[in-house]
């Protein structure tokens, strides 16, 4: 049996011969190994690129992986213990490594267990010195580097390649909760790796199950532009919620993608009616805050109908304020006042079945006073003639006799453009053009294209379908469906199939999933007893599609994408305080928002080849890993590196493989096999376009 100094010296391949802050130079021993060593134990490939060693010292052990391997000639063996230097005149092989030192391994001895651990930390605490001898790692060092035997890392995500296939573990509180980057090229593995993320984070769970519970208390919330990952969970129908665009298959378990516009705050609605900063924008956010605060439960319903006559009264006040011009003089005003009048009586006719008998009566009967008065200036050919003053201030007072009835319950109500209050979304166009024409004749050019194009957007039946308010749906029912049930009762994973949403609102779609899930963890965690958050995953698939850099990131959100960018920013920068996680997926990393990518914590890169791509993680990334970065263009599908928050140094992984049935449907198209007619592709284009148009 050997002792512990012989088995250490079994272990050395080498010498330190130079070193620096981020490089030392390593002169290996002419009998270390050349392919394969043998001396851990265990058959170890060595000398390999990344790979590990260590250099002991007075705190443990530094540990180190190799960026470069090669040979120098030399004028003369160098053995150890012989006195022929310079007696042989011939160039003789010398091998050289550079390594890179990325941690400390220390030694702590587990009262518990009864005996010595090892443990990894990030950084250097000693730097080695000159002639200080390199050892390669045992197994059970190995383990500890990449952290198998570390009983926070409960989900076991692959194995490493340069370190014998030892399990690669992470612990889930650190990679969902401070933000993960899944990075890489098309084809990389990228979809396959996160649903693999989520998939064993969930079967990790189950297994270790406390306290009776049933299912994991997990969720996650797949925004899924392409509807891949409905394929990924097909088998835990039980356990998975699926929403797509009307029409859908309720026997296979899908349901109606539903976001009432009623749930818009004020900037997505500014965001995707295009409304202008200077009138639109103002008169929007008033109208919305006027039909929201006449919703409210518990509003008595003459409160809202006191409102719309006190907009009329305004509208007769600046009428009689501009003088009879305004109504008695060329036809054109005349017209425009007659056409006033009638608006008020059929609307006072409307309104009025919504109130009690007594201002029911009321009410009619100041639509039939001024109905009276329309219909005694109204000329055969339906054009009018000059109203005189008296007539036009009857009107005034019969509105201000109704006012006077009713007390004003609008303005206690202290109602937002921002409350998620259920109102009657096709009344908005309406009601922005009363509001322009009581604040003013000039604004009613500014306010009847923005009523156009919010009309010309609830009348589109493909955006009706999710943006529509029928079925009446409440904010309760769909946080239940959306974000999960209590215990997550319903199922852990939410897959919100964007492939079908139209272009026009799918950042919109996005971007008030995304807001409403942040607002109702902040406000489930204040209203927690003890203030703990609901941890809940958002992941981001086709991330560069939806968070873009952008330029002009200062003001208001200004458009749709501009909005989705920003609500994405404020969940990087706060979602982890409340319980709220995001998981970006993209091939084009240098063209995300630099903000969101700075507040993530871990990062798995996949094969990158782009240049830019690849220079931007660099940047990003504040580990000294250059060499394991540069083999990115060449890594093989379903290899990684993963480092940051997450691993205390980086690691080469080789991600578990899932089952064929279990992969996101995002594979390379089979071209030969169609072309030889080994894989049929039968068409039928008219169920395709029954699909596409709604047709029966």
């Amino acid at each position: 049996m050997s002792s512990p100094i012989e088995r250490l010296a079994e272990l050395v391949i080498g010498t330190v011969e130079s070193i620096s802050t981020d490089e030392i130079r390593v002169l290996l021993d002419l009998d270390a190994p050349q392919s394969t060593a043998l001396n851990t134990g265990t058959p170890t490939s060595f000398p390999r690129l990344n790979s590990y060693v260590l250099i002991p010292n007075e705190a443990g052990a530094t540990v180190a992986y190799v960026t470069w391997i090669g040979i120098e000639r030399s004028p003369y063996p160098k053995r150890s213990g012989l006195k022929d230097f310079g007696l042989i005149d011939l160039p003789f092989p010398l091998r050289k490594m550079t390594l890179s030192p990325i941690g400390t391994l220390t030694v702590r001895r587990d009262r518990r267990a009864g005996r010595s651990v090892y443990e990894l930390s990030r950084g250097v605490v000693a730097f080695p010195s000159v002639g200080d001898q390199i050892l390669i790692p045992t197994p059970e060092q190995i383990a500890a580097i990449v952290g198998a035997k570390d009983t926070d890392r409960r989900v076991r995500i692959g194995s490493s390649p340069l370190a014998a296939n030892t399990s690669i573990m992470v612990d889930p509180d650190k990679i969902f909760g401070r933000h993960v980057a899944v990075l890489g090229n098309t084809g990389s593995g990228k979809s396959c790796s996160v649903a693999g993320l989520i998939r064993w984070s969930l079967v990790a769970a189950q297994s270790a199950l406390k306290g009776g519970a049933q299912v994991p208390n997990a969720r996650f919330i797949i925004l899924d532009p392409n509807g891949e990952y409905a394929r990924a969970f097909a088998d835990q129908k039980d356990y998975v919620r699926l929403f797509r665009v009307p029409p859908v298959n309720a026997e296979v378990g899908e349901r109606a993608l539903r976001l009432p516009a009623w749930l818009w705050n004020g900037h997505e609605w500014t965001a995707v009616s295009y409304a202008k900063p200077g009138a639109q924008r103002p008169l929007l956010l008033q109208a919305l805050r006027d039909l929201k605060t006449g919703n409210l439960e518990g509003v008595p319903p003459e409160v809202l109908v006191r409102r719309y006559v006190y907009s009329y009264r305004l509208l007769i006040d600046a009428l009689l304020a501009r003088g009879p011009a305004a109504f008695a003089g060329d036809a054109g005003p005349r017209r425009q006042c007659g056409e006033l009048l009638d608006n008020i009586s059929n609307d006072c006719d409307r309104l009025s079945q919504r109130l009690g008998v007594e201002l029911q009566v009321a009410l009619a009967n100041i639509a039939a006073s001024v109905r009276d008065v329309a219909n005694n200036r109204r000329s055969n050919n339906g054009w009018f003639n000059a109203f005189s003053v008296e007539e036009i201030e009857s009107v005034q007072t019969a509105l201000q006799r109704f006012l006077d009835a009713v007390e004003d319950g609008l303005a206690a109500a202290q109602v937002t453009e921002d409350a998620p209050i259920p109102f009657d979304v096709d009344m908005l166009p309406d009601h922005l053009e009363r509001i322009a024409a009581t604040e003013g004749a000039g604004l009613a050019g500014f306010i009847s294209t923005l009523g156009m194009r919010i009309r010309g957007m609830m009348a589109d039946p493909r955006l009706g379908q999710v943006v529509g308010s029928e079925p009446a749906l409440s904010l309760d029912a769909w946080l239940n469906d959306l974000v999960g049930s209590n215990a997550s009762a319903n199922g852990q994973v939410a897959i919100i199939d964007l492939s079908l949403v139209p272009s026009e609102i799918v950042h919109v779609v996005v971007a008030v999933l995304a807001r409403l899930t942040f607002e109702s963890l902040q406000r489930y965690r204040r209203l927690h007893p003890e203030g703990r958050p609901l941890p809940t995953t958002l992941v981001l698939e086709e991330a560069h599609s939806f968070v873009r850099r952008g330029f002009n990131d200062e003001g208001p959100a200004e458009n749709p994408a501009q909005l989705c960018r920003e609500i994405f920013e404020k969940i990087a920068r706060e979602g982890r305080k409340f319980g709220l996680g995001l998981m970006l997926s993209s091939q084009r990393p240098s063209e995300l928002s630099p903000t969101i990518l700075a507040q993530c914590n871990t990062f798995l890169l996949h094969r990158i080849v782009n240049d830019l791509d690849q220079a931007l993680v660099a940047r990003l990334v504040p580990d000294n890993v250059a060499g394991l970065l540069k083999e990115l263009p060449s890594l093989p599908s379903r290899q990684a590196v993963l480092l940051g928050w997450a691993t205390p140094i980086p690691l080469l992984v080789e991600m578990d493989e899932l089952a064929e049935e279990h992969r996101p449907q995002s594979s390379d198209p089979d071209f030969w096999d169609v072309w030889t007619g080994k894989s049929a592709r039968e068409i039928d284009w008219l169920n395709v376009v029954q699909d596409w148009t709604g047709a029966p």
